[in-house]
């Protein structure tokens, strides 16, 4: 084994995703413990799903002819 000290990778500071203040390194790339859970809390009450656009119900015989 080694000596050698794990060295941390040091990440630039960045605007919170989520309230715009600069990030912290511990809660990277958020701001702070509170803001990771908001941006948690947004996934679990799928916050950010895509919206979606079926077109299986369009008949094909309706369409103009190319």
């Amino acid at each position: 084994m080694s000596d050698r000290k794990e060295e941390k990778t040091v990440r630039r500071m960045r605007p919170c995703p989520i309230c715009s203040k600069l990030s912290t390194q511990e809660d990277y790339p958020f701001c702070s413990d509170r803001c990771a859970k908001v941006d948690l809390n947004r996934w679990f009450s799928e916050g950010y799903t895509i919206p979606v656009v079926e077109t299986d119900d369009i008949d094909e015989n309706n369409l103009p002819d190319e």
